[in-house]
């Protein structure tokens, strides 16, 4: 049988092999560590110039009335053949993006030729009619 003081002895001997293991264990992850450090100092790392937030895209050039007058009839025969679409739908039909198409789509409104219904994304386009406009 051991007695207390034995079983006492034991446990801190097993506590001081496992505190000297992981001793080493963390030496050697310092080492590594410092050793890698020195490795990135003595060859620093290309820096790549990134292009600065407040520059812009050079914009487009502006569109003339007839440009747009045109587009807005080739956007109105598109949508007398598929009523109800959404813009992201129609913008394809008539080759053009559907933020390009907002200035020509407003002006179909304001002579009462299309009217809307619903919301940002989910608006749908209709033809007016000749009798309505």
């Amino acid at each position: 049988m051991t007695t207390n003081n034995e079983l006492g002895e034991q446990i801190e001997r097993l506590v001081r092999d496992h505190i000297a293991t992981i001793h080493t264990t963390v030496a050697a992850a310092v080492m590594r560590a410092f050793g890698a450090t020195r490795a990135v100092a003595e060859n620093p790392p290309q820096r790549t110039r990134m292009p600065s937030a407040g520059v812009r895209a050079k914009p487009a050039p502006r569109r003339t009335g007839e440009e747009v007058a045109a587009l807005a009839e080739q956007f109105y025969t598109v949508l007398r053949r598929s009523p109800g679409e959404t813009m992201t739908t129609l913008a394809p039909q008539v080759g053009a993006s559907p933020r390009s198409l907002q200035v020509v789509v407003e002006r179909l409104k304001r002579t009462g030729r299309v009217r809307t219904v619903g919301q940002r994304q989910f608006m749908r386009y209709f033809p007016m009619t000749a009798t309505a406009a």
